[in-house]
Parts: C-alpha cells; structure tokens; sequence
C-alpha cells in the first residue's frame, strides 16, 4: 500500500543521541568565540599600550605574557561538560526507543489495516486512511519536538560551558599574571607556539577542581547567559 509506505518512510527517522558531533559544533563555537575575545583584548591592550606609552613611556608589546590552551582539550576534558553531554546523550537514546516503540505500534496498525481493508467499505476506507494520516503527523510532530528538546539542551550546555571557560580564563591570567591566553586548535589561527607557554593541561585541572569543589554553581544558569537569552 502507498500510504503504509509513505507514512513509514516520513516517520521512520531515530533520534540521533551521538554526542560527539556537539563537541565537534562546540570546538568550533569556542574558537570563533574566543579569537574574538583575543582580538578584542589585543585591541584595547593596544590602545592601552599606546596611551601609556605616549604620556610616560608605558610598557611595549613585547612586554605583554602570553600562553596558549587547546581548546578543544579544555572542553573535552572539562567535568562538567563530559557528565551533561553524558546525560544528553542518555535521554536521546532514551526519547529513541519511545519513539520506536510508537512506530511500531502505528507500522502495526497500518499493517492490520492493509490485511482487513478489503472487508471494508469505501467510506471507511477513507475514514481509515484519514486518521492514519492524522496519526502520521502526530508522529511526525513528536519526532520534531523530541529533536528541538534535544537541540536546545545541547545549545544551552554549549553557552553554559563557554561562560565557565571564559569566566575560569580571566581568574586563571589574573591569578598567572597573563596579559593574553590564546585558543590552538587545529586549522586556527596559531600555527606555532612553544610549548613553554602552553598552559592547557593547568587550566584543565584548575577548571575541573573549581567545579568539582562546588557542581551545584555550575548547574545554576551563569547571570551572562540570563541576560543572552533574552535579548532572544
């Protein structure tokens, strides 16, 4: 039957709960990001430099510390980023099977319908093929809202884990004496840095025992992103 195929092949779709192409998404996300935070720094940096520089001599360039992280090991290795993407990724394969199971209730029931349609009149045959269709695009719509729940945990983990990164970077040069921490990632915009001033592996450990020493502030949503999602 057309219709049993049609209907089959729209819904037909699992719920993909890999959360490995959101770590992909989020590497990218925070090296745009934070390249923008870079340059910006740099920037008024620069204008600072020159200012002083002008009236009292003020400190050169040259002057300025720098170290570097890869970005995505700092994500990836990060505590609270590997249990919430764990938890997503548990409530997709979870929201899957209920959905599977509603698929095949509905491939049930068009299959019955297929076997005793020929006992049946004309106009209850269009009755038939006329709530199939409905509950077809009740599935469909399911299927659709499942993916947006999913979708919208991931963005907010996302927005959630760049603002503890960045916020964790500020504390960690203030506290280091950094005046510029840089993002390397492959394909960036870094092609070299000495690993003299690689500082990935400390601001991972310091990132994670921040949150370890206190995971319920992590789990609260940070003021910055309150006030991103509504300007939305």
């Amino acid at each position: 039957m057309i219709l049993a195929k049609r209907i089959l092949y729209l819904y037909l779709r699992p719920i993909n709960p890999n959360f490995i192409q959101v770590r992909k998404t989020f590497t990218r996300f925070a090296v745009l990001a934070l390249v923008a935070v870079v340059v910006y720094s740099c920037g008024k940096k620069s204008d600072s430099t020159s200012a002083n520089a002008s009236s009292t001599g003020g400190v050169a360039a040259s002057d300025l510390k720098i170290a570097y992280v890869h970005t995505d090991s700092v994500i990836n290795k990060y505590d609270f980023f590997k249990k919430k993407s764990e938890e997503i990724t548990e409530k997709g394969k979870k929201l899957d099977l209920d959905l599977q199971a509603r698929a095949k209730g509905f491939e049930q029931e068009v299959a019955m319908f297929q076997q005793t349609g020929g006992n049946l009149t004309q106009n209850q045959i269009r009755a038939k093929q006329d709530e199939l269709m409905q509950k077809e695009q009740n599935l469909i719509g399911y299927r659709d809202n499942l993916m947006r729940e999913l979708s919208t945990d991931e963005s907010t983990l996302l927005n959630d884990v760049y603002l503890q990164v960045q916020e964790y970077m500020k504390e960690y040069a203030k506290e280091n004496g950094i005046d510029l921490i840089l993002s390397h990632t492959r394909g960036g915009a870094i092609w070299y840095a000495t690993d003299a001033i690689d500082v990935t592996k400390s601001v991972t450990e310091g990132l994670n025992k921040k949150y370890n020493a206190n995971p319920a502030a992590a789990e609260t949503k940070p003021a910055a992103l309150d006030s991103l999602v509504k300007k939305k």
